[in-house]
């Protein structure tokens, strides 16, 4: 009889475990996609003025600049172990390659925050310059660590 309870209570505390687990990477999982949106929201302006598509507004630019700056600190902690399972466009390449992403995330938030301080000085010519060294640091995480 104390077998069979303790049984059932260390299978009730393993299945606890797990669902808290999984809640916790759950909660990873829509950290790091609220905070890619978020960023997309802030970086589809600034691709439009670079692009032309929208006026070039040196105020506008220099506000989603310093936002995509803020957050960029932020990803490497949206993808802690364990957090590669469920509904995610994470490739589990990225915990095999856990110093490379790394780097790839700190290239990002370098030219991020050189964005956000070469915006304030109001120079169209260098923000669509420095705009464009931010787009490729996105562009050589994604390639090799987004799903498509």
């Amino acid at each position: 009889m104390l077998k069979s309870r303790l049984l059932v209570a260390a299978t009730a505390l393993s299945l606890s475990a797990l669902v808290f687990a999984h809640g916790k990477q759950d909660d990873a999982v829509d950290y790091r996609m609220g905070l890619m949106t978020v960023i997309g929201w802030n970086f589809g302006p600034l691709g439009a003025m670079v692009k032309g598509k929208a006026p070039f507004d040196a105020a506008d630019f220099s506000k989603h600049a310093d936002r995509v700056a803020f957050l960029s600190d932020q990803i490497v902690e949206g993808f802690p172990k364990g957090s590669d399972k469920g509904h995610t466009d994470a490739k589990p390449e990225i915990w095999a390659n856990w110093d490379d992403f790394q780097a790839k995330a700190k290239d990002f938030n370098t030219q991020a925050k050189l964005l956000a301080d070469v915006a304030k000085a109001n120079d169209e010519a260098k923000d669509k310059e420095q705009f464009k060294k931010v787009a490729e640091t996105c562009k050589a995480c994604h390639e090799k660590y987004k799903k498509d």
